[in-house]
């Protein structure tokens, strides 16, 4: 963790600060291929309104899946890139249905509260640590997706 004490933070803030982040790595990485795989496979009357969604929010999720990893590298850590390790690590599960719109809307929802409540979690730990580059991202993250959550929901109805 050569980097911490440059950028101001202690070592073992970094490890435990890095060690959630890719928590949060697995868990976008996991979303972002049932994303992909909902894009690819929605049937039916719904397709021409989330197909087009469900890119739009798989082009999302792969720039904060980049950006996750650098800040892993920033802190001095080595980010996860294993699918074999992000599925030991992830609450998010492999999506199975990926062809019925409504179902696919729910499982992103959920796939959402995963990643916000996990984000939430960095935020209380880098305040404590005085991470502002951590915090600023979480909190960045956080905002855009609450929007999202209201905007999945409404489609739903709800």
């Amino acid at each position: 963790m050569k980097n911490a004490s440059i950028i101001g933070l202690k070592e073992a803030d970094c490890k435990k600060i890095a060690e959630k982040l890719n928590a949060l790595l697995a868990n976008y990485s996991i979303f972002y291929q049932n994303t992909r795989g909902s894009h690819w496979n929605i049937k039916g009357d719904q397709f021409f309104t989330l197909h087009p969604k469900f890119e739009e929010l798989y082009n999302s999720l792969v720039l904060k899946i980049d950006e996750i990893a650098e800040r892993i590298l920033t802190l001095g850590a080595t980010p996860a890139h294993n699918y074999s390790d992000y599925l030991k690590v992830a609450t998010i599960k492999e999506s199975k249905e990926v062809t019925d719109g409504t179902k696919s809307v729910e499982q992103i929802l959920n796939s959402f509260k995963v990643v916000i409540d996990l984000q939430r979690e960095l935020l209380d730990i880098t305040d404590q640590a005085g991470d502002e580059g951590t915090n600023s991202q979480m909190s960045d993250y956080i905002t855009e997706q609450e929007k999202e959550v209201w905007m999945y929901n409404s489609y739903l109805g709800k």
